[in-house]
């Protein structure tokens, strides 16, 4: 979050503001058979607050990238709805969407697949500012796009070269400038980092944070990599077969889960000590549900070891205990 959020959530005197909510959001895809769809985020309701980092983490296939690109309209619900400052972004025309299309903007995960090999760095990053008529002649959009390629750390002597001539963490800052270049609101992250050196990952994520104090961003940064969670996260939303788990702060995850789910994702975290790697680990078992035929109840009772007969015919709704959300019938009674 930013300093004026943070200070003003602690001191009490108001509730940070909700960006943008999610309220029952479904997406399916078809699968060319009759009867047959892929859901691939089933029924979501979640927040967003202006200036915070909400992490979305969870195994892959999950459904993450696609609630990503769905929350920021780059894909159509096929259920629910989103607001964008209370404003209901699913019912939109493409036309009605266009003036709140450029306060949303994605990172994407391949630094090299979402860049033209074909435009030079000047028209990867000027794109967008053309697009919208942002700057009134050529001169001032080089003049803001050198502003940007500054802003990011990529040298400014490279403004003609094309991305195959840069290495990828070099990319992935072009493509963070292009994101910012109209200045958004909100930035869907995915998976920014997994495809860079582990030397460069830290970097680009403190380029990120850099960035969210210097042009007030909110991010939703999705990933699966705890251990870049916990540097770059405020709070963290846990995701298993396209529904949500658990929404707590980083702080509460990280130390005492509720979610078993959460609970064993957390256990998967390699550790340096080869003594301690397979002390109290947690090994999921049991089959993986198919995001085609959904289970009944809860969708994690296949693999959960505290499963109960309830767990099997119910699913279970997302809920408040202990001061965070938790989509379990257990939560709070069961030790993790």
């Amino acid at each position: 979050m930013t300093d004026e959020t943070i200070k003003n959530t602690k001191s009490g005197n108001r509730e940070p503001e909700i960006l943008l909510q999610a309220e029952n959001l479904s997406k399916e895809f078809d699968t060319g058979k009759k009867d047959s769809k892929i859901h691939a985020v089933s029924n979501v309701d979640l927040e967003i607050r202006r200036g915070e980092t909400l992490a979305l983490v969870g195994e892959s296939g999950c459904g993450k990238s696609t609630l990503g690109r769905t929350l920021i309209k780059m894909l159509p619900a096929t259920g629910g709805r989103v607001l964008f400052h209370g404003e209901d972004i699913t019912a939109m025309s493409e036309k009605e969407f266009r003036s709140l299309r450029r306060k949303m903007q994605m990172i994407f995960q391949d630094p090299y697949a979402s860049l033209d090999p074909r435009m030079t760095v000047r028209n990867i990053i000027a794109e967008p500012l053309v697009t919208y008529h942002v700057c009134s002649n050529k001169k001032e959009t080089t003049a803001r796009v050198l502003e940007l390629m500054q802003a990011v750390g990529v040298p400014t002597e490279f403004l003609d070269r094309y991305p195959h001539q840069f290495s990828g963490g070099q990319r992935q800052r072009i493509g963070i400038a292009r994101a910012i270049a109209l200045n958004p609101e909100l930035i869907v992250c995915d998976e920014p980092v997994s495809a860079l050196d582990v030397s460069v990952q830290s970097q680009v994520l403190n380029l990120l944070k850099d960035l969210q104090q210097q042009y007030s961003l909110t991010y939703l940064f999705i990933g699966h990599d705890l251990s870049v969670i916990n540097f770059i996260a405020d709070r963290v939303c846990v995701m298993f077969l396209g529904s949500v788990c658990e929404i707590a702060s980083k702080e509460e995850i990280y130390a005492k889960p509720m979610h078993p789910y959460t609970s064993f994702l957390l256990d998967a975290i390699p550790q340096a000590d080869p003594h301690l790697r397979n002390e109290h680990r947690q090994v999921l078992t049991g089959e993986v549900p198919s995001p085609v035929h959904l289970p009944e109840g809860c969708f994690f009772h296949t693999r959960c070891p505290y499963a109960t007969d309830r767990c099997r015919r119910e699913r279970p709704t997302l809920r408040v205990v202990k001061g965070r959300q938790v989509a379990c019938h257990r939560a709070g009674e069961v030790e993790l």
